[in-house]
């Protein structure tokens, strides 16, 4: 295993699933759409790498397969793509900060 130091500037785990793109960044006021709210701030090729890595999730792990399956059936594909790709930067975050591996179960609650 390799072991290095990694010095975290995002004060909170939403901060940092902000800076990947994974969270949508919009205003609303009584339901209206008021702004973009700065949508193309944060790291564009974080953004692709978390949802490749949601891609091959829902292909190779069953947990993420269920969790895509269950979004999906909710809104669409797409939407539920970004959901799992901000569930796998959360979960890269917890694992950068607290140096521990990572832990399907934990992340899935299965």
């Amino acid at each position: 295993m390799v072991h290095f130091e990694v010095e975290f500037t995002f004060a909170q785990i939403g901060n940092y699933s902000s800076y990947c793109r994974c969270v949508k960044a919009e205003r609303l006021s009584n339901g209206k759409k008021k702004d973009d709210n700065n949508r193309k701030n944060g790291n564009k090729y974080l953004s692709w790498a978390y949802v490749e890595a949601a891609n091959f999730a829902i292909r190779f792990s069953p947990h993420a397969r269920a969790f895509y399956q269950h979004k999906a059936a909710q809104r669409n594909g797409v939407v539920a793509i970004k959901a799992l790709s901000n569930k796998l930067a959360r979960a890269s975050y917890c694992v950068m900060r607290d140096q521990v591996p990572y832990d399907p179960g934990k992340l899935f609650h299965a």
